[in-house]
């Protein structure tokens, strides 16, 4: 068996079925055979970044470690952002890279694959040999699982026709779903809980699995507490009575009065950054008890009053013990008129807001594509001046039918991560929310790669005619914006040109034919939704 072979065979033994990428001298023939003699899906990016994305999307929404491959090169170092952006949002995933040969010095391609990898904070682990190609690949799935990033598996091109002796070696996961916390820490924990008087249980996406749902839902029961998540676990509660949805500044305004009200926030699996917090608003007069799996991220951006270190799952039913134990009676918090409350709250459009001629109101059309997809959908969103309102009106249905793109704050990286989220969804439709400047900077090359793949991808593009951050802060020093704003070509025809679909919004009128082309869609549409950068809000987070 050729060493090129034995790689494909190598990924099919670690359970994977589908792999991006865009290939190279260095990793054509990996690729093909991928296809060919192990029948695996393998979709073709149009740049390498792309690939990386798609990955990344695709682990976000299975919970697998997504793969790409790249050739040497411009094909690593085009990667980059791509990179740092999965290392940022801890996603697991192997990027597959080839490089060229140790005895090819002068290769135009030569460049310190090594160093720029470890650059973005991804993990480096390069193939020693023909004959250890099982265990290195197999470490590389291991250490993407365990460190919960990109790690980058470096394979030199001259291996690929070698002959080797092919043996599978298995990737060895500890388990750590039996970790309780058991110290003075934990009846600390107990102790605070039990004394708190209107408690909030909080979950992050380190407690998004089911086992730790419910076990969260039972201690919330327990203490008389209302649920709620970050951005990343949005959607976790979704049809629980007393379900908040999102705490932090996303929060709605009936979620908010029972955060402020609140004594005790008891977090699980959550980094609990400062827009959780609300800065820092929803910190003060209340106790602190934080659980995670990872000991580095207890009190790591908030000074906690009892850190536990343990599984989600079997700490919240530890907790629970303990307070039976003890006798401890429920807080009383949750009431018949939260309830109501919870129940009845929602976004309104903002309809008084004066706009230019042929330019809609951004909240109501978001509203409208909420309302006119499916209840089951997988929710992309990228970054730009939109996003507040993209999250606040489309939503998602649980946690890993959302995909965050924005972890290193970049715009542009939501085409590649919609793409392999959509491939991942199984039947359900992916919605993008995008703005005009991001889908510009690569949506377009990709685009092509969702009609290829006949992927159900509906694509919003929030399109304010530049880049709006930068439009909002020439406004703010009073300057001339006229350097943020581009004349773009209308988007809606490009996306029929390139084989999908597309219709412009330009008024409310034209809401019933947007909701229309989505009932309709037999394949990716695109929607180009005309705003007036005047008038839209301010990036508020």
């Amino acid at each position: 068996m050729k060493f090129y072979e034995a790689a494909a065979r190598c990924l099919k033994d670690l359970g994977v079925d589908t792999m991006f990428g865009l290939i190279g001298d260095a990793n054509l023939y990996f690729a093909d055979s991928f296809i060919r003699d192990q029948g695996g899906r393998y979709v073709s990016a149009a740049h390498e970044a792309g690939a990386v994305l798609m990955a990344l999307g695709y682990a976000q929404v299975t919970g697998n470690v997504g793969v790409a491959t790249v050739t040497h090169g411009p094909g690593v170092t085009n990667s980059i952002s791509a990179l740092i952006e999965g290392t940022k949002g801890t996603i697991p995933m192997v990027l597959i890279c080839g490089d060229t040969a140790a005895i090819d010095r002068d290769n135009f391609q030569n460049v310190p694959q090594r160093e720029h990898i470890l650059a973005t904070g991804a993990g480096f682990e390069q193939l020693r040999a023909p004959t250890t190609l099982a265990e290195d690949m197999a470490l590389a799935f291991r250490r993407a699982c365990v460190e919960r990033r990109p790690i980058a598996l470096n394979v030199p091109s001259d291996f690929m026709w070698q002959d080797v002796d092919y043996v599978p070696a298995p990737v060895f996961l500890a388990e750590n779903r039996g970790l309780v916390p058991a110290s003075d820490d934990l009846d600390n924990a107990a102790g605070i809980i039990a004394a708190a008087r209107r408690p909030v249980v909080l979950a992050g996406r380190g407690a998004i699995d089911d086992r730790s749902r419910a076990a969260l839902l039972r201690l919330a029961e327990r203490i008389g507490a209302p649920v709620a998540t970050t951005l990343k676990a949005r959607g976790l509660f979704r049809g629980e009575d007393f379900d908040l949805g999102v705490m932090g500044t996303l929060s709605t305004d009936a979620a908010n009065e029972v955060i402020m009200e609140a004594d005790c926030i008891v977090a699980f699996g959550a980094g609990l950054n400062k827009y959780t917090m609300g800065h820092g608003g929803f910190r003060k007069d209340k106790r602190l008890v934080q659980v995670n799996l990872e000991q580095g991220e207890v009190g790591r951006t908030q000074h906690v009053d009892a850190g536990l270190v343990g599984d989600p799952a079997l700490t919240a039913d530890r907790i629970v013990e303990l307070l039976d134990m003890a006798e401890i009676e429920p807080s009383g918090f949750r009431t018949d008129l939260m309830k109501a409350n919870l129940a009845s709250a929602s976004i309104a459009p903002e309809l008084t807001k004066e706009r230019a001629a042929g330019t809609v109101d951004i909240r109501a059309a978001l509203i409208a594509v909420d309302a006119a997809l499916p209840a089951d959908r997988v929710v992309i969103h990228d970054g730009g001046r939109f996003m507040v309102e993209g999250w606040k009106a489309v939503r998602a249905p649980a946690p890993r039918s959302y995909v965050h793109t924005v972890n290193s704050a970049a715009i542009g990286h939501g085409m590649g991560e919609a793409i392999g989220a959509a491939v991942a969804a199984a039947g359900r439709p992916a919605v993008l929310i995008a703005g005009d400047g991001g889908f510009m900077l690569g949506g377009w090359a990709d685009f092509q790669t969702a009609v290829r793949e006949k992927l159900d991808l509906v694509i919003v593009i929030c399109n304010d005619g530049g880049y709006g951050a930068e439009f909002i802060q020439f406004r703010r020093k009073g300057m001339d914006p006229a350097l943020s704003l581009f004349g773009w070509a209308d988007f809606a025809p490009i996306a029929v040109a390139m084989g999908g679909e597309g219709v412009t919004v330009r008024s409310a009128d034209d809401l019933s034919a947007m909701t229309a082309a989505i009932n309709k869609r037999v394949g990716p549409l695109l929607i180009d939704l005309k705003l007036d950068p005047e008038s839209l809000s301010a990036i508020t987070l």
